[in-house]
């Protein structure tokens, strides 16, 4: 294969990480279904179980289809290795076990995913781990959030739900200040659209679930590390800097250099907490991958079409997209995201909750899914699903009005995805009439 640094996105997406089968020649990546590998004497076992050479021995720690899609994200992120797991909310507690320990502390943008949201402000607190939420456009916010014992700064390219656009290439000069790694979350902007690592971010995090598998059929989730955080010279990360117990004399910084990082995520994380990522589904996201390029191309100009349909319908209250020159980040979406800010759109129905739950009910081709970033159209109403525990006022305050509906726009013909919004639109503003009427 040509060299990777050599070859473009679109070219990456199909042949990153994939050497030919020495053995049957196969096209496609093979599934290795298996748990164990065999050893070939003693000599090489010793070494694998001593991390002196590469390879092979539990596919809980490695499996050769999992290992051809980590190098295939990091190729298309630039980084130096990846980490395949269960789920992109595994990549996110694996990256904050792997670096931090009892007494330390997070500064985290307030524009979150909401399980990342719990797992920072309910459950780490129980192991020690404070978390201060601020506002991810506010730079001398995030500056003034810094503690003696802060050890990450943590945000999404992309907000979910609230579309907030993160400027990185600032938030990066903030950590790089403070000699502090900078964690993305770049779910919603896969590479087609952005590789936050030529912006400063030294460790990147994808819900591979989303738009990297693309059909709603694999759970999984990539860590890719940068390799351009210099751990050795820093005395804020001793899991990295000091000799490891369970490699007796051995410090990951010395033993790995670049790659300490992703290379302790991996022998510890893995073998610890279990959050594999299985063969099957490491080849489903290789077959997503594949497609990326192309299905990120269909995704943003469909959703630019809706966006302009959304914006000038009668039945809209309003429309949030960092695309929309009302937006509060459209600046830094453009001068970041040239190619595409995401294909998720919030809007607001007039007429509130009950138009709301109308326009879902009455949807036919768009799924009613709590799930984004599929190849199909999918809606959900949050106030009367995710959030629908929450009282009005409560919801208001968690940034999800009553009429709010969250649209992950699909790669169908543009013209059925209209329609179908159109005659949604229309049905639920029949409902408001009728219950003003009754």
């Amino acid at each position: 294969m040509v060299e990777a640094s050599k070859l473009r996105t679109e070219t990456l997406a199909l042949h990153a990480g994939q050497t030919r089968d020495p053995r049957n020649g196969a096209q496609a990546v093979p599934i290795y279904q298996t748990n164990a590998y065999v050893y070939e004497d003693t000599e090489q076992a010793a070494s694998l179980n001593n991390l002196e050479i590469g390879g092979h021995l539990y596919s809980r720690i490695s499996n050769p289809t999992v290992a051809a899609a980590e190098e295939r994200i990091a190729a298309l992120e630039g980084g130096v290795g990846a980490l395949g797991l269960s789920s992109g909310h595994a990549a996110v507690f694996l990256t904050i076990a792997t670096l931090l320990s009892a007494g330390d502390h997070i500064v985290a943008t307030k524009a979150l995913y909401g399980g990342s949201i719990n797992l920072m402000k309910l459950t780490l607190p129980r192991f020690g781990i404070t978390t201060t939420f601020v506002d991810g456009s506010d730079i001398d916010a995030i500056r003034a959030a810094i503690q003696p014992n802060t050890r990450m700064i943590f945000g999404e390219v992309v907000g979910n739900p609230g579309l907030d656009v993160l400027d990185v290439a600032a938030v990066a000069g903030v950590a790089q200040e403070a000699g502090l790694p900078l964690v993305v979350d770049s779910t919603f902007t896969p590479p087609p659209l952005y590789r936050p690592f030529e912006d400063g971010a030294n460790i990147v995090i994808h819900s591979a679930t989303k738009w990297i598998g693309g059909h709603g059929i694999a759970m999984g989730g990539f860590i890719v590390d940068a390799g351009n955080f210099d751990w050795a010279s820093s005395d804020k990360f001793p899991t990295l800097t000091e000799p490891y117990p369970g490699y007796p004399g051995m410090t990951y910084a010395e033993h790995f250099g670049p790659s300490a990082f992703i290379a302790r995520a991996r022998t510890e994380g893995l073998r610890d907490f279990g959050t594999v990522l299985s063969a099957q589904s490491a080849f489903y996201l290789i077959q997503g991958m594949e497609t990326l390029s192309l299905r990120m191309e269909r995704h943003i100009a469909n959703a630019r079409a809706v966006l302009d349909f959304l914006a000038n319908h009668d039945a809209v209250a309003w429309v949030r997209h960092p695309d929309m020159p009302d937006h509060r980040d459209h600046e830094v979406a453009k001068r970041q995201l040239p190619e595409g800010a995401t294909s998720m759109i919030v809007f607001g129905v007039k007429g509130g909750f009950e138009a709301g739950k109308a326009l879902i009910n009455s949807a036919r081709l768009a799924s009613h899914v709590s799930n984004v970033g599929d190849a199909k159209t999918l809606l959900v109403h949050p106030a009367s699903t995710t959030h629908m525990q929450l009282g009005p006022e409560q919801r208001k305050l968690a940034g999800v009005p009553d009429d709010m509906i969250r649209l992950s726009v699909g790669i169908e013909h543009v013209d059925d995805i209209i329609d179908d919004l159109r005659a949604s639109l229309r049905t639920s503003q029949r409902a408001v009439a009728s219950d003003a009427k009754g």
